[in-house]
């Protein structure tokens, strides 16, 4: 069976970039899709994106165990990933990737020890806030929320396996495959 990837790391710092790199590079791969109680942002999917769900609905899968982790991300929203189609995958001999916060990567290393977990670091903390401005996707407020998260996601990253730095999202890319690889 193959193993499962986390891949963590602050807001912008380019997790989901690098995760359509690694999906264009290996067939094998597969991304979990997380639900969220989030609203869609444009281009988002149902689905695809993200199951997006109420309050009541994450409630509910949480309490029928449907979830392999599950948190609260930047105080607002719940984020989780659902166990099924995650199972499915590795019994299927798919590459994982989980593309999670902290919080649930410390809940996979709890729950599933052998998975490998990946953190994405950016080249400095000014390149990462220059990131979240250009993105423009959030107000400065939530802007200021996220920055706080990214201080505490960054300390943690001891707790990953590995830790690579988004310089470029090819570099990058490939060290994290060459890491899923290697596993």
């Amino acid at each position: 069976m193959n193993r499962l990837t986390v891949i963590a790391g602050p807001t912008a710092v380019g997790k989901g970039t690098v995760v359509r790199w690694l999906l264009a590079q290996d067939p094998n791969i597969q991304v979990s899709v997380s639900a969220t109680t989030r609203e869609p942002r444009p281009g988002e999917v149902h689905g695809e994106s993200y199951y997006f769900v109420s309050n009541e609905e994450f409630d509910q899968m949480i309490q029928d165990g449907e979830l392999l982790e599950y948190a609260v991300v930047h105080g607002q929203n719940r984020y989780g990933t659902p166990r099924k189609p995650v199972e499915a995958a590795l019994a299927s001999g798919k590459q994982v990737i989980l593309e999670i916060d902290l919080q649930g990567a410390r809940q996979i290393k709890q729950s599933m020890p052998s998975a490998n977990l990946i953190f994405i670091a950016p080249p400095n903390w000014e390149e990462l806030e220059r990131r979240l401005a250009i993105r423009g996707t959030e107000s400065p407020e939530q802007i200021a929320v996220r920055l706080q998260t990214a201080e505490q996601e960054m300390a943690a990253q001891g707790e990953f396996d590995h830790v690579v730095i988004n310089r470029e999202v090819a570099q990058c890319g490939q060290e994290v495959l060459d890491l899923m690889q290697a596993s």
